[in-house]
């Protein structure tokens, strides 16, 4: 008999607090068994967003295989962030794991018969299940060791540590990123947060691909963050990372963007220091040269090369989306020396863009067409930070990041 699901989920709450990272899995397929399920099975999504792997700890989770995120029910659900269905027996129900409008996985129910109260109570576990593996992943290896496929790099290490989520919003703002490569990432890091009616966004890219360009770009988001924490200006922050490059890194550069989106006017603020100007995406098409600016000297060189930072601003539409890249996404070069470049990067987002796709799902697939172009072995490190601004609407950011659940009645193996 199932029990009801407000004292079956307040139970799981409860017992969630003590519970370590490894007892997470049973403690959800119990839950799942109490609200009159056969079972329940955790999925998290790989580093590179490649495979859905089962976090183990429960006996349905144990020898199951990875699922690939392109052509299975599962990845469907994680890259529409929608609930499928797969009616081969038993029953089964595929549903995404969402950290606020962040992706992390799937959860994989199986039931003798499925009621509408019973995809009401899988979807609440899977709120409730998604919240708790992100509430223990800052003090686990486990949910991280489960998300990767080998070793990082030490420098990969460092950055990814700082890293924030890679993507956040809210009813007014979103923000989405990927970084790649991922396992040996070193001079690329990207921020965004949310802070007293503004949206901020930063990304850096380090000279050289190795530990000190790992520490350079370390000590670039420290120093945003620090200025910006303290009621700093986009000068200061770009002041800072000069002194702190200059001081501590003598002659180590590091090109950036830092940028302010108030999310009640829509002004965009920004500075470039050196870095290739953001993109203003307005209607499924760029606006050519909205964004660009005179260019102005990297950071690190010290007082005296730059007098003073160049604050730029534009007024955007509702609607409009900004897109910060470094150089390594236009200019990975194929096999035959071809590179991948500006124009075939605008056209793949505009179009993932148009076709409804959420940002997370187009940033994702341009980045695996990228490591596609240059078949799989980047020389340079690759980061896209894509911000949408969508105000004055109740659901817009469910529109746009798909976060919406539906069933469907499609067969495993459908894509």
């Amino acid at each position: 008999m199932a029990e009801e699901p407000g004292a079956a989920l307040a139970l799981f709450l409860e017992r969630s607090h003590a519970a370590s990272p490894r007892e997470i899995p049973q403690l959800v397929d119990q839950t799942a068994r109490r609200l009159g399920m056969a079972s329940a099975v955790v999925y998290l999504a790989d580093v590179q967003e490649d495979q859905l792997v089962p976090l183990s700890g429960t006996t349905e989770g144990q020898g199951e295989a990875a699922l690939a995120v392109e052509g299975t029910v599962a990845g469907w659900a994680y890259r529409t962030m929608s609930l499928r269905l797969s009616r081969r027996h038993p029953l089964t129900v595929w549903l995404p794991l969402v950290d606020g409008i962040a992706r992390i996985g799937v959860l994989r129910v199986t039931a003798d018969q499925l009621t509408p109260a019973l995809l009401d109570g899988a979807t609440q576990l899977a709120a409730v299940t998604a919240l708790t593996i992100v509430s223990k992943s800052g003090f686990s290896d486990l949910f991280s060791r489960t998300t990767r496929r080998r070793p990082m790099t030490t420098a990969a290490e460092m950055v990814w540590a700082f890293l924030p989520p890679r993507t956040l919003g809210t009813d007014t703002v979103t923000s989405s990123a990927v970084l790649e490569p991922a396992y040996e990432v070193g001079g690329d890091a990207f921020d965004h947060g949310l802070d007293d009616g503004r949206l901020h966004l930063t990304v850096v890219d380090a000279m050289g691909h190795d530990l000190a360009a790992g520490l350079a770009s370390a000590v670039a988001l420290a120093g945003c963050r620090a200025t910006r924490r303290a009621g700093g200006t986009l000068a200061d922050i770009a002041d800072r990372i000069d002194e702190d490059l200059h001081r501590w890194r003598p002659g180590g550069l590091l090109t950036g963007v830092f940028a302010h989106l108030d999310l009640d006017t829509g002004q965009l603020s920004w500075i470039n220091a050196g870095h290739p100007p953001p993109l203003l995406i307005r209607a499924h098409h760029v606006v050519p040269g909205r964004l660009e600016a005179h260019g102005e000297l990297p950071l690190g060189l010290g007082p005296g090369y730059q007098p003073s930072r160049t604050v730029h601003r534009a007024q955007l539409e509702p609607g409009d989306r900004v897109l910060i890249h470094t150089d390594g996404i236009t200019e990975a070069r194929s096999a035959t020396g071809r590179r991948f470049g500006e124009d075939r990067l605008v056209d793949f987002v505009t179009r993932s863009l148009a076709a409804g796709e959420p940002a997370p799902e187009a940033l994702r697939r341009l980045i695996h067409a990228i490591l596609d172009h240059h078949h799989a072995q980047l020389q340079d490190d690759a980061t896209i930070v894509l911000a949408e601004w969508h105000p004055n609407t109740d659901n817009t950011t469910r529109e746009h990041t798909g976060t919406g659940l539906r069933s469907d009645s499609s067969t495993a193996g459908s894509s």
